[in-house]
């Protein structure tokens, strides 16, 4: 993953460009109906049940829009929720709150409901040594958002992006000629621009991982891909310490714990970030 301070920057940027997108040249419903000079204040109604997720980015987005505004929380991050608790209450200036009001929500929907279902993958997981982890395939312009709710959740981000972590799938094997050649010319290119990364290599069956183990000081993680579960059992015995070790490809909750109980380190899981239900939040005048 990126360092705090890059994720600090993402996040901030989401900010700006979906304040940008949703404000304009003004909130002319709320310029048009209510003083400048107006106070008020708010409460975050929680209107399901789940794992509540985005207070403290609630808080970046309130602190952005107007400084005034103060926050009151009554439930951090990461806190089982149900219907009619209060998350916060802000107040300050009246048109500034409804300014926010909309990416406030709709990024707490959104995270709220991704750290649910990964808590819910966390506990299928529990008792085992794996830990489950999220993908690239994220809400375009909002990935920060995203891994940061899977962390909320209690479960691990991958890498954030292509820049910072190398990931050797099959179309990069096939094109680069082979494991063993993508893996050194992989070694070399990183030599070549001062690059530390962490390379993981994809396998499609045994005798893949067999020739990736061939190289296994240079590799850093073995992903497992759309194995059965004695296929997947027989990897991780031939890896054994050499390697980290991750599953993959259409695992899902009724096959999660079963995979996991095959001893891999990692299971990652897509259905995190693209299929998602957000939970029902609401902010009300009070």
């Amino acid at each position: 993953m990126i360092s705090q301070a890059q994720f600090d920057q993402e996040v901030k940027g989401i900010i700006v460009n979906a304040i940008r997108e949703d404000v304009g040249d003004g909130d002319h419903s709320s310029l048009a109906c209510i003083p400048a000079t107006a106070m008020g204040k708010a409460k975050l109604l929680v209107k399901d049940k789940g794992i509540l997720a985005g207070v403290a980015f609630a808080k970046a987005v309130f602190a952005y829009v107007d400084p005034l505004l103060q926050i009151e929380e009554r439930i951090p991050d990461g806190s089982r929720v149900a219907y009619g608790d209060i998350a916060f209450y802000v107040s300050g200036p009246s048109q500034s709150i409804l300014k926010a009001e909309r990416l406030v929500l709709n990024a707490m929907q959104r995270m709220s409901a991704i750290a649910t279902k990964t808590a819910f993958f966390v506990n299928l997981l529990d008792g085992t040594k794996t830990q489950i982890l999220d993908t690239r395939k994220t809400t375009p312009g909002i990935r920060a958002l995203e891994k940061w709710a899977v962390k909320i959740g209690g479960g691990e981000n991958h890498r954030f992006a292509l820049y910072d972590m190398i990931m050797l799938k099959d179309n990069h094997i096939d094109f680069a000629g082979g494991i063993t050649q993508a893996i050194q010319k992989t070694v070399a290119y990183l030599k070549k621009t001062n690059r530390d990364l962490k390379i993981i290599v994809e396998a499609r069956n045994l005798e893949e991982i067999d020739e990736i183990l061939q190289s296994h000081t240079d590799v850093y993680r073995i992903l497992i891909d759309n194995f059965n579960y004695e296929d997947t059992k027989e990897a991780v015995r031939r890896i054994g310490d050499l390697c980290l070790t991750e599953s993959s490809g259409g695992i899902n909750e009724e096959t999660i714990r079963e995979y996991a109980l095959c001893g891999v380190d990692y299971i990652s899981s897509g259905a995190l970030t693209h299929s998602v239900y957000n939970l029902d939040l609401s902010l009300k005048a009070v």
